[in-house]
């Protein structure tokens, strides 16, 4: 049932007007509205688009949409060869794939999509792993600076590892409270993420590798994974065609899993858990073993980041550039649903693309005199649902030289319960954008926050990241819950209801209780933040310890 807001509408409009009277009377504010923010974002999520997945006539509407709209608000072409377009060289892989799990002289069967997923990225047409012994690996992490190693030393090679998704929840046994000083207490690290899992799988040799899912330490509930299955995924193009990578990779419930552990023999789920959370852990070899069989199509798929450009009013500092980003892809059609067939993508990221579209428009619609005096990039990038690969690619194929990228701000996502107090963070301390943006925020009597849910790794799972990896840094929010008006808990169940009902399914679409002020008031932020960093002299930078440091600092050596 929905919570009923308690009052009207003009409440949240007062409190965005009093957000544009609060500002410096020397800096012009543009015209950010609700409206404007709305009707781009119904455009973007309706029918029309099609779910705006790379390759295909979604995305050719939604890249010539994006064109239209850089280019009416008077933006320069944001690559260099004097077009709006970076292409993105991908493959896209279709796998067709067969398991057979063994224990004790039986039979163990998976559902897919309910219980089981499993794909491989090699761009092989064929391949065939067989009775591969099945090895317990903890949450197979290995982190010597925390001195962790769930391998320790076993030789997986030709094995196929199981393990569990997230960082090892260590408690300190002074407090009863996760220890900080292990894997950064209950935030999770790179670690706990599904692809470092892959990576250090790989890295190890084995022939398979199958992560565990829990709705709570994934951060989304098995039905997300369940969305690709047998549809065609997409990566990068890599020169060695991914033979580096792991053969097979897959996820499995952990209530499906326990039906193997019993015909095993194993310890069951539970206790497993419980052996992998130590330092002195050991991996457990199961008497169960696995077969694996992928036939993979591939094709060569030209997608397309879409860039638009405004140049910076001092020549000095021209040649510095913030980054806006916003990935306007989404997951597409699947002709074989009865009835919506169309993921519309509303929240993820529809409105997020109207945002940078809006914020372009603010800074095109300043005089001149009051045009910003560093650079400034808006970028659309494609397939973040499939890898982050068009923030990657740019990341790693740069129009602009990284070392003269100053900062991203990113926007995945956006508010849409109302006005909020606040505003959470991801990554909350890691760079100097957090001071900017708090005291930005306290002009208006609002507060930067941490991350409410830092265990579910959102810092990792935005295009944002593939900046910070490469040492720029970088600024990404998620909406604050603390509502004005609604009376509390609105904020937090609202977002738990679109995790638990809408995220990354074709009911992801416009609300009717939708409140685009919230949306205006936020993009205000991300607008200040963006002109606060163009003309401050001193440069954003990363705060000591983290792990991005090293490389920025490196970089402007």
């Amino acid at each position: 049932m929905l919570i009923p807001r308690l009052l009207p509408l003009s409440r949240s409009l007062l409190l965005a007007l009093s957000v544009v009277a609060a500002a410096s009377a020397a800096d012009p504010v543009p015209k950010i509205t609700a409206a404007s923010l709305q009707a781009r974002t119904a455009m973007l999520a309706s029918d029309e688009f099609e779910g705006r997945a790379p390759a295909s006539a979604g995305e050719e509407k939604t890249v010539a949409y994006l064109e239209r709209e850089f280019r009416a608000l008077g933006l320069k072409p944001g690559n260099p060869d004097g077009t709006y377009i970076q292409k993105v060289p991908m493959v896209g892989i279709t796998s067709k794939t067969k398991s057979t799990f063994t224990a004790g002289g039986s039979e163990i069967s998976f559902t897919p999509i309910t219980e089981y997923t499993a794909s491989s990225r090699r761009l092989v047409p064929q391949i065939d792993v067989q009775d591969t012994d099945i090895v317990f690996v903890g949450y197979g992490i290995v982190a010597p600076e925390y001195g962790w190693d769930d391998y320790k030393g076993l030789d997986v090679c030709g094995k196929t590892v199981l393990m569990l998704v997230n960082d090892a929840p260590v408690v300190d046994p002074a407090t009863g409270k996760l220890d900080p000083a292990i894997f950064k207490g209950n935030a999770m690290t790179y670690y706990g993420r599904w692809s470092y899992k892959y990576e250090i799988a790989s890295a190890k040799g084995a022939a398979a590798c199958l992560i565990i899912h829990e709705t709570g330490p994934a951060g989304y509930p098995f039905a997300v994974l369940g969305v690709g299955w047998g549809t065609e995924s997409f990566d990068l193009v890599s020169p060695d065609k991914n033979e580096g990578r792991v053969a097979f990779e897959g996820w499995v419930t952990h209530t499906a899993l326990e039906r193997l552990l019993t015909a095993a023999g194993a310890p069951n789920y539970p206790a497993l858990k419980a052996a992998a959370v130590k330092r002195d852990f050991k991996p457990i070899p199961l008497a169960a073993q696995a077969s694996f069989s992928v036939t993979n199509t591939t094709r060569e798929v030209a997608s397309k980041n879409v860039i638009a450009k405004l140049d910076g009013s001092d020549p000095r500092l021209r040649d510095d550039y913030i980054i806006y980003s916003a990935h306007w892809d989404h997951l597409g059609r699947n002709a074989k649903l009865t009835g919506d067939q169309i993921f519309n993508g509303a929240a993820d990221n529809a409105i997020g693309t109207a945002v940078l579209v809006e914020i372009a428009q603010g800074f095109a619609s300043l005089p001149t005199a009051a045009r910003p005096q560093r650079s400034l990039l808006f970028l659309a990038v494609t397939a973040e649902e499939k890898g982050l690969l068009g923030a990657r690619y740019y990341a790693t194929h740069p129009l602009y030289p990284l070392k003269k990228t100053v900062a991203n701000i990113n926007i995945d996502g956006a508010q849409t319960k109302g006005v909020s107090r606040d505003i959470e963070v991801i990554g909350y301390g890691n760079s100097t954008l957090d001071d900017l943006a708090a005291a930005i925020l306290k002009k208006t009597n609002r507060i930067l926050v941490p991350d409410t849910e830092p265990q579910k790794g959102y810092f990792y799972r935005s295009d944002h990241f593939e900046f910070a990896k490469e040492g720029v840094p970088a600024f990404y929010t998620h909406s604050g819950k603390d509502i004005i008006g609604p009376p509390a808990g609105y904020g937090k169940k609202r977002s738990d209801d679109y995790t638990s009902e809408d995220y990354h399914k074709v009911s992801d679409e416009i609300k009717p209780w939708w409140d685009f002020e919230g949306t205006a008031t936020d993009t205000r932020l991300f607008f200040e933040l963006g002109r606060e960093v163009a003309n401050t002299p001193k440069w954003p930078e990363w705060k000591p310890g983290t792990e991005f440091k090293a490389k920025r600092d490196a970089m402007l050596q």
